[in-house]
């Protein structure tokens, strides 16, 4: 059994590569609509199995190096890296450049919804605690 393997789950925590590289990491929420079957729908496109290549291949092309979504009831939390000297903005709008990423957004879009007081769209966060060194 793999670290990645024994290291997959709420209970036991996620194992976690660290990159050859120096990044920095961007931190975004949004909201499932609060719909078991639309849940499903979004945990299974998400799933190795079902998830489309070309969207992981655009989001590499694009110049994101790490991409994790997690959730709690219907709030999703998303974290980015990207090398130390890429815009992350930059990053971000170049998926739409790369195959299928503007339909992917559309078919997500139809599970999402806004967080409170904000549009239809990922959400960057603010950190608010890092653990002193």
């Amino acid at each position: 059994m793999t670290l990645k393997e024994k290291y997959d789950s709420p209970e036991d925590g996620y194992y976690v590569e660290r990159l050859p590289y120096e990044t920095k990491r961007v931190c975004l929420a949004v909201d499932l609509q609060d719909d078991p079957e639309l849940i499903a729908k979004y945990k299974h496109y998400h799933s190795p199995a079902a998830f489309w290549k070309e969207i992981g291949e655009g989001i590499r092309k694009a110049g994101i190096s790490v991409m994790d979504i997690y959730r709690v009831d219907t709030r999703l939390f998303m974290i980015c890296e990207v090398p130390v000297d890429t815009p992350f903005d930059e990053a971000w709008n170049a998926q739409s450049r790369y195959e299928r990423q503007d339909e992917w957004n559309e078919f997500m879009r139809g599970c999402q919804k806004a967080l409170p007081g904000h549009k239809l769209e990922w959400v960057k966060m603010e950190r608010v605690f890092e653990l002193p060194k």
